[in-house]
């Protein structure tokens, strides 16, 4: 298949599905997988692919939301810096609306703070280089995806001599965290559709740790309705053939080993460090902090504040959901208080947030 609609016929989509059914025909015990892509999460809602499969086989979503998995004591802080006299907060739109503790950035632009919604990291920069005598702070938060583009706009601006751009770093990276949750009991995942952004950069090999240590199938998978579906074959041909290999269903853009370019300016510009994920807690080795070569461009260094002790709201499963133990619909709040024009959490207000996805389309699980 060559062309998107190709990606979006039907017959194909079905055809994959009825090769998942003949292969569960026999089976009572369930294949529980789950997707660690917003992306994906929003593409099997948009499209129905839970309502496609056998009852064997079960889709859950994990932290696959960047915006989602930023804690609360994140967002204080950047509601701290906006309120910050000379400072200029760029940023990408979805971080806008998302609570923290008693606020958020729609509410301080309202009231008079410098927030701006920027397409690139480089816009950012450009703003920076156009207000010397403002302080213009852009906010890191993503993963393997994402950080590559805020390495190169932190190396742009040390090139350049621009003194007054900074980032306020919330770089998350997938693997560990998926580790993590595949040694949960409760979960009991049987295999993962990898995200396919995330792997274009550290490439599928990333993966193999899961595969030959903890024995977790993994197949990185595209968008399309047909490429999700047929990633969720492949997983679950590897679960019944008792295989745990990484394969590589999105192979028109992923490769074994990633783009090398993008991986040396991560290994520059960023060190590997501890990282707190919304509903896990601090994960050992997860999250990338800005090096010490590159110091000056990390805000949190040179222009320390105070933060309100954070607090999440009340009767908000986000935590829960992020981690596939509940869906979205499970939630008390869903659809209720939380809505997306009202949003309590954040897998509320994301774009590729589980919630919104469940909202949006009128699906539960």
């Amino acid at each position: 298949m060559n062309y998107r609609d190709e990606f979006r016929d039907r017959d194909i989509v079905k055809g994959l599905a009825a090769r998942i059914a003949r292969l569960t025909a026999d089976r009572s015990e369930p294949i529980t997988l789950m997707e660690v892509c917003g992306t994906h999460t929003m593409s099997i809602y948009q499209y129905g692919i839970r309502r496609l499969l056998p009852p064997q086989v079960r889709l859950i979503s994990g932290p696959g939301c960047p915006v989602c998995v930023t804690p609360v004591g994140y967002l204080d802080k950047v509601v701290a810096y906006a309120r910050q006299p000379e400072t200029i907060i760029t940023t990408f739109g979805d971080m806008l609306r998302v609570p923290g503790s008693s606020s958020t950035l729609m509410l301080e632009r309202a009231r008079g703070a410098d927030v701006r919604i920027v397409y690139s990291t480089l816009d950012a920069l450009a703003l920076a280089e156009r207000n010397p005598g403002k302080r213009v702070i852009f906010l890191g938060v993503g993963f393997e995806t994402t950080a590559p583009t805020i390495a190169a706009s932190i190396l742009t601006a040390a090139s350049r001599g621009v003194t007054n751009y900074f980032v306020l770093a919330a770089h998350k990276t997938i693997p560990i965290p998926m580790q993590l949750l595949s040694a949960d009991p409760e979960l009991g995942i049987d295999g993962y559709l990898c995200p396919a952004h995330v792997s274009a950069i550290i490439g599928a090999d990333a993966y193999r740790f899961l595969a030959e240590e903890n024995g977790v199938p993994c197949v990185v998978t595209g968008f399309e309705p047909a490429d999700v579906m047929q990633g969720v074959e492949m997983l679950v041909r590897q679960v019944v053939e008792k295989r745990s290999e990484v394969e590589i269903q999105y192979s028109r853009f992923v490769t074994r080993e990633g783009n090398p370019k993008a991986q040396a300016m991560l290994l520059e510009v960023f060190t590997q460090a501890d990282a707190a994920w919304r509903g896990i807690g601090v994960i050992p080795g997860s999250g990338l902090d800005i090096a010490e070569k590159f110091a000056a461009f990390d805000v949190e260094r040179g222009f320390p504040v105070e933060v309100e002790v954070p607090s999440e709201p009340g009767g908000c499963l986000c935590g829960e959901v992020l981690k596939g133990k509940v869906a979205p619909s499970d939630c008390p709040l869903f659809g209720k208080a939380c809505t997306p024009e009202e949003p309590v959490g954040a897998c509320m207000v994301s774009s590729e947030g589980s919630c919104a996805a469940a909202h949006r389309y009128g699906q539960v699980e």
